[in-house]
């Protein structure tokens, strides 16, 4: 059988290829802000949303979508509270929804399968629905962050002066914030709610070790996850491996080649 010509395989590929895309714009200002951990956060919230989704039999994924953007209100709000210790908030929200996720399992007994496919991914069950709303985040990232990229790179290395020079500095902070509560909910269903926030970070990784500039390092980010993605989807598919844990894996190969490569052309 080609893998190539099958319809769920080609609707992965375009998933993975979409969340490639995304998921380093995102992450770069994350790991810039040093908010690295947000993505465990809400993909622990949108696991609890998917929960309920299965619970009241309507869209799993719309509904830990919209848990994850009132999660992303609640880690402003709270980061507010607690400037000083703003890491704070991504503690309070991650023990929040890993809580609520345990209680409404244990309310649907019946449906825990179906979770357990979104705590690891389950790319090749992607439908025409699933991949519309990653196309729609998708369009929504890459134009806000083409649109605000100069506001974003002065707001990230130097808030006070993003605050002097008159940026208002709530909306993107709840702007990012939100939309990388998007970027969580639409790619937990590709690599899982456990390993999601690699596509976020690793990619970023392995940029800043080679990247020669902070827009290289962008570049390099999107390129990183985006042949992590096509890559390790291709390699599950023909080895019948784990799709998410190929593709982290491979990044995580990659980022050992670029460190090694750093340590080799230092020496």
């Amino acid at each position: 059988m080609d893998i190539f010509s099958e319809l769920f395989f080609q609707r992965a590929l375009l998933g993975g290829a979409l969340i490639g895309l995304m998921a380093p714009l995102m992450g770069v200002f994350l790991v810039l802000r040093r908010l690295s951990m947000i993505g465990d956060t809400l993909a622990h919230v949108s696991i609890a949303g998917v929960a309920l989704g299965f619970l009241i039999n309507f869209y799993p994924l719309g509904v830990g979508l919209v848990f994850a953007l009132l999660a992303s209100f609640a880690i402003e709000r709270l980061r507010k509270a607690y400037k000083t210790y703003a890491e704070l908030s991504i503690a309070i929200i991650m023990s929040g929804g890993v809580a609520l996720a345990s209680l409404l399992f244990t309310m649907g007994k019946g449906f825990s399968v179906n979770v357990t496919s979104y705590l690891f991914g389950s790319i090749y069950t992607l439908d025409n629905v699933d991949l519309y709303l990653m196309i729609g985040v998708t369009i929504l990232v890459t134009g806000f962050v083409l649109l605000n990229y100069k506001e974003m790179f002065l707001l990230f290395f130097d808030e006070d002066a993003a605050g002097v020079s008159g940026l208002p500095l709530r909306f993107y902070n709840i702007a990012i914030t939100m939309l990388t509560a998007l970027v969580i909910s639409v790619a937990i269903k590709i690599v899982g709610a456990l390993l999601v926030s690699a596509l976020l970070t690793i990619p970023v990784a392995a940029s800043l070790v080679i990247a020669r500039s902070f827009k290289h390092s962008v570049f390099m980010s999107v390129l990183f996850a985006e042949v992590s993605a096509i890559g390790g989807l291709v390699i599950a598919g023909l080895w019948n491996l784990a799709p998410g844990g190929t593709v982290v894996m491979l990044l995580i190969a990659m980022l050992i080649g670029t460190l090694t490569y750093k340590v080799s052309f230092r020496s």
